[in-house]
């Protein structure tokens, strides 16, 4: 993952640190289509809004929509954080973009991806930062 670059002097917050760490998390958990781990950085009624589909709302909805992206697609993908933006002290919201390939697991054929993606933070229990909200969109070229 790349981490944001600090044009302000050079300073990173702690709060930058820890979502960082949490992004970190999730990246690894998506290259390795691990869903216990994609699901520990989600809040327990966090909101997962992909392209073209129903938002999917709580633990078990999103066990099962990452469950079936898992089965359909294999991530190679790094993220690179944009933007981190504190809004209240419990929340927070996260620009990045990431780039990478998908493998097609039903042809084994790999194909480019890239994002861009929106998260919205939340500070919880334990006083962790999770991923309350979650949409992405493609920023490859439509088909032709």
């Amino acid at each position: 993952m790349k981490k944001l670059e600090n044009f302000t002097g050079g300073i990173i917050t702690s709060i930058q640190t820890e979502i960082e760490e949490v992004l970190e998390t999730y990246e690894t958990a998506l290259n390795a289509s691990d869903i216990d781990t994609v699901l520990s950085v989600f809040a327990p009624d966090g909101v997962f809004m992909p392209p073209n589909q129903p938002s999917t709302i709580g633990t078990d909805a999103i066990r099962a929509a990452y469950e079936g992206i898992f089965q359909t697609i294999t991530f190679d993908t790094e993220l690179t954080v944009e933007e981190i933006v504190q809004v209240a002290p419990e929340w927070a919201f996260v620009r990045t973009h990431s780039n990478g390939h998908v493998t097609i697991n039903a042809i084994q054929q790999r194909v480019p991806d890239a994002n861009h993606e929106l998260f919205i933070f939340q500070k919880g229990d334990g006083n962790a930062w999770r991923i309350a909200r979650y949409a992405f969109a493609t920023t490859n070229p439509l088909p032709r």
